[in-house]
């Protein structure tokens, strides 16, 4: 065996058997383990009570079990619950639980920081430190499970890759986190409860058809032409709008699923009526539904002409028949959260705790 410890909880179950193996242990002494990783929510080897104290102590000399620590949380007026999380390193990274009557959605991080520099958003002014790994994406599903439950009672009922970086950036980690989440072997839940949402990486979105991935694709648009989305989205300079159609096309070819269309409304730069004649013929061109959301404000955002703003609720209403007309399936996100920084575009590690020598130490 190395000498090397491994993060125990990037070991497939096929690798984790063989690890028992190793250590000397009965086979059936995996599944226990697997299940407390996985099902049981262990956040310390003493959590796992039917394990021998032997074999922890094994298992702690020759592993390394390195979970996320919720260090804060915020609550809004409106429910939703902005959670700061410590990494084993130190580097904090945000996710949100957001109720309504019926959903208890989690919104988590697939990166510390992000690279892509989408000028509305404050995740994209942090620089990117890096990957999340599988078992920290789903850590932040767990840990915002328990928050559901001891504020309202519930279950997790859908998961959201929006919140910091770009997910399929960190396409390997995304990938094994949504499989765990989905598999009945550990969270079990629905692959149609779970999107992944993307600014749009051709070259990924093609790779996720050709993996048959089951979960739902939205793709951060924002505008409809790549003037206007050069302007916003620097990484539309290397995928343009036409490859990234292509892309989608293929997409919803090999996987028979439709993809939702994230278009920020921002006030006299992509909410007129002819930003929506220009959306309608690129959303046309493929199996899709359109998302339009309320633009939320942050520090230092700003264009070429100033600071953004929030387009007018009879401009959104405008925007949004106009699409219906023309037979596109829209409707208008209202925003949560805003007045902790935990709507869509606001997650930027503001109000979380400094982390100083592996204390808290509150801002």
């Amino acid at each position: 065996m190395s000498t090397t410890p491994i993060d125990i909880r990037s070991l497939s179950k096929e690798q984790l058997t063989a690890l028992v193996a190793d250590l000397g242990e009965k086979p059936y002494r995996a599944k226990q383990l697997w299940d407390w990783l996985w099902k049981k929510k262990a956040r310390a080897w003493d959590d796992m009570s039917d394990l021998p104290k032997a074999f922890r102590e094994k298992l702690s000399e020759h592993t390394l079990f390195r979970p996320l620590e919720l260090v804060e949380e915020q609550r809004s007026e409106d429910g939703t619950i902005k959670c700061a999380f410590r990494t084993w390193d130190g580097h904090i990274v945000e996710g949100v639980l957001i109720p309504t009557p019926k959903r208890q959605t989690a919104c988590i991080s697939s990166q510390i920081g992000c690279s892509l520099t989408c000028t509305f958003c404050a995740t994209g002014k942090l620089k990117r430190i890096r990957n999340l790994d599988a078992a920290e994406i789903v850590d932040q599903v767990t840990l915002i499970d328990d928050l559901a439950l001891k504020y309202n009672k519930k279950n997790v009922t859908n998961i959201v890759y929006m919140g910091m970086g770009e997910p399929l950036l960190n396409y390997a980690n995304t990938m094994a986190s949504a499989d765990l989440i989905n598999s009945q072997d550990a969270l079990g839940m629905g692959s149609r409860r779970i999107t992944v949402s993307t600014a749009g990486i051709a070259k990924m979105i093609r790779k996720l058809a050709d993996d048959g991935a089951r979960f739902h694709l939205a793709i951060s648009l924002h505008a409809a032409t790549d003037a206007k989305r050069d302007t916003i989205m620097p990484i539309n300079e290397q995928t343009p709008l036409a490859e990234l159609k292509d892309a989608l096309r293929y997409y919803t070819r090999m996987t028979k699923k439709d993809v939702t269309f994230e278009y920020i409304l921002l006030k006299g730069f992509n909410d007129s009526i002819a930003d929506a004649q220009d959306l309608v013929r690129y959303a046309s061109d493929v199996d899709s539904k359109v998302n339009l959301i309320e633009y939320n404000p942050i520090d230092a955002s700003a264009n070429v002409k100033g600071s953004f703003q929030r387009s007018s609720d009879e401009d959104a209403a405008a925007f949004m028949y106009h699409l219906e007309s023309k037979g596109i399936v829209a409707r208008i996100r209202r925003s949560r959260g805003k007045d902790i920084d935990a709507a869509c575009g606001q997650l930027a590690n503001k109000n979380t705790p400094a982390i100083k020598d592996g204390e808290r130490v509150m801002k």
